[in-house]
């Protein structure tokens, strides 16, 4: 996460709205209230009421309450709470909620979605920031998937960055980027 968080850093500069769409505990929407300063907004989604209170609560914790907020919300559905072109970044850390049930993960049937979603909500320079897993709970289904929606992007639309380590496991967090045109 750390990569993520130094891309992050040196790309967007003065970001008006963040947007983490999987916001979990919280710990990357927090990231993103650092990014946004006193005059920008994150909004955190997350399908599970205790990832949502969870990241209020340490918001709140860290004083970042008037810069970001957490509500229930799929990021499927991502563009009912998010007009198009006007997020600065959309991040998402797939997988399941860290400490809770690891039954409860993300799919591509409603992650692809929601990455477009994304996608249409960014503003022409925006990032869209995706950390995929694999593993024995999960699978690698949702990863394949998501690779392969991204390797159908046209190059008019964004830049796709795949950041594949050489001397990582496979199913270590595969950290991709897209760069909206």
């Amino acid at each position: 996460m750390k990569f993520v968080q130094d891309f992050l850093a040196a790309r967007l500069q003065n970001p008006q709205l963040l947007v983490d769409a999987t916001c979990g505990n919280g710990h990357d929407t927090q990231f993103l209230c650092t990014l946004a300063g006193p005059a920008g907004h994150v909004l955190g989604l997350d399908i599970q009421q205790q990832a949502v209170d969870n990241t209020n609560a340490r918001l709140a914790a860290a004083g970042y309450g008037a810069v970001g907020r957490a509500v229930l919300h799929d990021h499927a559905r991502l563009a009912e709470l998010v007009q198009p072109g006007t997020a600065d970044c959309v991040l998402f850390n797939f997988g399941w909620l860290p400490g809770a049930d690891h039954t409860v993960f993300s799919h591509a049937e409603s992650s692809i979605p929601a990455l477009e979603a994304a996608l249409d909500a960014l503003r022409p320079g925006g990032v869209l920031s995706a950390i995929l897993y694999s593993g024995r709970v999960i699978g690698s289904d949702e990863k394949t998937e998501i690779l392969h929606w991204m390797r159908t992007l046209p190059l008019t639309r964004c830049t796709v960055l795949v950041c594949d380590f050489a001397n990582w496991a496979e199913t270590a967090p595969l950290p991709c980027f897209l760069l909206k045109k």
